[in-house]
């Protein structure tokens, strides 16, 4: 989330400016000009069709309005019925109660919870990065649409990267093959880039993904980096989805906001017969988070920020690649500033892992089999030796942490 690091210093003038003027105000039938700055800047770095926001108060918020939006507009439109949501296995989305339910049911993290949450639809995710893996998933979400699409109101999925839930890549031929899919069975489509959002796979947004900029690199893959021969149908154009989540490095990992955008024609399916979505938290669209987000999102359009994702991939794949030699580790993958060291068993003493890597200067927060960083990209204090480092820890840490 911290694409900028911290302390930086347009970042804290933002909120001290703004905390000298007006540090918050109920956004119900008001507004405030970091609010209306922000979303229009929003509205300028996505794809043209998405022009209406929601500002709300994390990630997980904004999973819950975009799956409320979906519900909304599809009982406005006469469908009451479709109320479920297809979604990925091994995916993320949060941990408030909508979003746990989206989440793997099997290898996520809120299996205490089931049964408390909507039982939802799920369809394996592609099982490697590959234009024939995403195909093969299209075709197991055509045939759940298929069966259950009267009843669905929503797909959602994580673009392209598949976060907490286990760090995987996937082909973005999926996102297409998703929107075609939900196009003929008349489901909307969301997109969680909470945590791909604002440059971190190298597109400003991982919808903008296509054979020409998806480049993991793979330790167990022959020449390691993916085979990404052009294809005749491949559409170099964004997937748009008909809601898009947001968070995370919104502020630039200052504060929490969320932000959940959506099309006209959810908008007006919405509130077209004089409704009004049915959400509205107290802290929503806040000031100083407002202008902490107006700042970063400044920042960063002025600063060669793809430059900098490329250059920190290519130190991490040099720093990490060593630790795919150890006995200990599956894998290592790296996509645009994301690195992630996969072991063979889980990190056997976490307490212990952790306090190594602090003892290194490193924080990172491993889980389950995984070490993995989404390090600062956008920091000119912070330079390559900064990614190498954490490089290195991970190696280091790799050799040991299977061990009890």
């Amino acid at each position: 989330a911290a694409v900028h690091g911290y302390a930086h210093p347009v970042l804290d003038a933002a909120i001290r400016t703004q905390l000298g003027q007006m540090s918050h105000v109920m956004f119900g039938g008001l507004t405030h000009r970091p609010a209306s700055e922000l979303v229009g800047r929003l509205v300028e770095l996505t794809p043209e069709e998405l022009t209406k926001v929601f500002l709300c108060d994390s990630g997980s918020v904004s999973v819950e309005v975009a799956m409320k939006m979906a519900v909304q507009y599809h009982y406005t439109m006469g469908h009451p019925s479709r109320t479920r949501f297809v979604s990925l296995r091994n995916g993320y989305h949060g941990d408030t109660f909508g979003a746990m339910s989206v989440c793997d049911p099997v290898n996520g993290m809120h299996g205490m919870f089931s049964g408390m949450l909507a039982q939802q639809i799920f369809v394996d995710s592609p099982s490697g990065p590959t234009k024939e893996d995403a195909e093969q998933c299209a075709v197991a979400l055509e045939d759940t649409l298929m069966r259950h699409g009267e009843e669905v109101a929503a797909v959602i999925l994580e673009p392209v990267v598949q976060g907490a839930g286990g760090m995987r890549f996937y082909h973005p031929k999926l996102l297409r093959l998703a929107r075609e899919a939900c196009d003929r069975h008349g489901v909307l489509l969301i997109f969680d880039e909470i945590a791909t959002g604002f440059g971190r796979t190298g597109t400003m947004f991982a919808l903008e993904q296509n054979t020409d900029t998806f480049r993991p690199w793979y330790s167990s893959l022959p020449g390691h980096e993916l085979n990404t021969v052009d294809d005749e149908d491949d559409v170099k154009l964004p997937v748009v989805p008909d809601v898009l989540c947001l968070g995370k490095a919104i502020t630039g990992g200052y504060m929490t906001l969320g932000a959940t955008m959506t099309t006209n024609r959810v908008a007006e399916g919405i509130s077209g017969t004089g409704g009004v979505f049915m959400h509205g938290p107290t802290f929503m669209g806040n000031p100083l988070a407002c202008a902490a987000a107006l700042a970063s999102l400044n920042l960063l359009g002025s600063s060669p920020w793809l430059e900098n994702v490329l250059a920190s991939r290519d130190v991490l794949i040099e720093s990490m690649a060593p630790a795919a030699e150890l006995d200990s580790v599956k894998e290592v993958r790296v996509l645009g500033a994301i690195g992630v060291c996969e072991l063979e068993e889980p990190v056997a003493d976490m307490a212990a892992t952790q306090a190594s890597l602090v003892d290194d200067g490193i924080w990172l927060r491993p889980f389950g089999k995984l070490l993995y960083t989404m390090p600062t990209f956008n920091c000119p204090d912070l330079t390559k030796d900064h990614v190498r480092r954490i490089g290195e820890a991970i190696c280091k840490v790799a050799a040991n942490a299977t061990q009890k």
